[in-house]
């Protein structure tokens, strides 16, 4: 079996005035909402279990999963609506939802991208964790050492860096962008049961990556599109189109240039 989750719970607070009536995961890009988009691509996938998070505009999300039949999955509801916990604190709400013998895929909503997303389910699961992560340009990167190992994160433009290594040196670790993909092991739920109700995903993996192993995964060729904000709403449309499936997905490069900035 094949399991993942969906985060749907977002405001949505860069789509305005569009979530104002509408949550974010009904968003239309394409001609069809962004949770459908995303559910059928992990339905191609093989993947049968799904967890969907909702709190903004809960009910309209529940509907239309019904309205659909489920889209022919077994589609479960995580309800948020009495409190918005952020993406460790909704895996922590949903672990009685999962099958604890498989891993768990997790895909933002508002997250459209080429990856082949069966093949990353199945080499994803030599690590209790593993992030998808591009060498695309941003503020935040994720910091892995010349095994690939999840050892810290920082903040370029403010020079902040965070890591459970004492004295960790940025200039000879690889920095890679996150995106919003990930596969996450239930072996790992005592550990969500450590944490606070609200907390998100990069906290917990920060907390734990010297304990146990969370591996970074990079897709050079990664196509992908944050389409949380209204100006790349504009471009997602023909974004949608033409997006093709990787064939694989390559580890980390050793020998790349750690410097992304």
């Amino acid at each position: 079996m094949k399991q993942a989750m969906i985060f749907a719970a977002g405001l949505g607070k860069r789509l305005k005035p569009l979530t104002d009536t509408t949550p974010k995961a009904l968003v239309k890009v394409g001609g069809e909402p962004l949770l459908k988009q995303v559910i059928v691509r992990l339905r191609d996938a093989g993947f049968t279990r799904i967890v969907v998070n909702v709190h903004h505009f809960a009910q309209q999300i529940i509907d239309y999963i019904r309205a659909n039949n489920n889209f022919g999955l077994d589609i479960r509801i995580s309800d948020e609506t009495e409190k918005l916990l952020d993406t460790g604190g909704g895996i922590k709400k949903a672990m009685s939802l999962f099958d604890k013998n498989y891993p768990i895929l997790i895909h933002n909503v508002d997250i459209l991208s080429n990856v082949n997303l069966a093949a990353f389910y199945e080499q994803g699961q030599e690590s209790d964790a593993t992030l998808l992560v591009s060498s695309r340009k941003t503020k935040r990167y994720l910091l892995f050492d010349d095994a690939s190992m999840l050892c810290g994160w920082t903040n370029i433009e403010t020079g902040e860096v965070r890591s459970p290594y004492p004295n960790i040196d940025v200039r000879k670790l690889h920095a890679y962008a996150f995106s919003g993909i990930h596969l996450f092991s239930p072996y790992l739920f005592p550990c969500l049961e450590e944490m606070p109700d609200k907390f998100g995903i990069t906290d917990f993996y920060l907390k734990w990556c010297s304990t146990y192993p969370f591996k970074g995964m990079v897709m050079p060729d990664l196509k992908l599109m944050d389409v949380g904000k209204l100006d790349a709403l504009e471009k997602a449309d023909e974004f949608a189109r033409t997006l093709a499936d990787s064939d694989a997905l390559p580890a980390i490069d050793d020998n790349k240039n750690t410097n992304n900035s």
